[in-house]
């Protein structure tokens, strides 16, 4: 069995937090620093594990804000107390695929050298077919306050 390693971040106030646990070494992603305007201007770069899972954890149900453009395939997820962009989510075949900005991970977690990448030059459906192969495929969003 893989041993799992668990990297924890969330927003700047506490109320949206993350744990994503992978197999794969911080410094072998290569994270997704995605050329769309929202990602450029939130300075994202995204990191997934096809054998990972990522759990994203709300302390107050009004603090999850959801941003959706384009084809409205992805679900952009911030805090709407803050403004922290923490993932990026994506629905298919009854299953949520999920990527983490390595922003909001702890600061002292070293990643690879990123690499740019332009899904909005993709189709909706060639999209789909990326993120599916792309993004880790065991997300749970948990709501704990109302």
């Amino acid at each position: 069995m893989t041993d799992l390693s668990v990297l924890k971040g969330g927003c700047h106030c506490g109320r949206i937090s993350l744990a994503f646990s992978s197999s794969i070494c911080t410094e072998e992603f290569s994270p997704r620093a995605c050329d769309c305007s929202y990602c450029v201007k939130h300075g994202a770069q995204f990191i997934s594990d096809r054998n990972g899972s990522l759990v994203v954890n709300v302390k107050e149900a009004d603090a999850l804000g959801e941003h959706r453009f384009g084809h409205e395939l992805a679900k952009f997820l911030f805090c709407k107390s803050c403004g922290t962009f923490v993932a990026v989510l994506f629905e298919c075949d009854g299953r949520t695929f999920g990527s983490v900005n390595t922003r909001c991970i702890d600061a002292s977690v070293k990643f690879g050298e990123s690499q740019i990448v332009s899904p909005q030059k993709l189709s909706a459906d060639q999209k789909k077919e990326r993120w599916a192969k792309v993004m880790t495929p065991d997300v749970q969003v948990r709501m704990s306050g109302a």
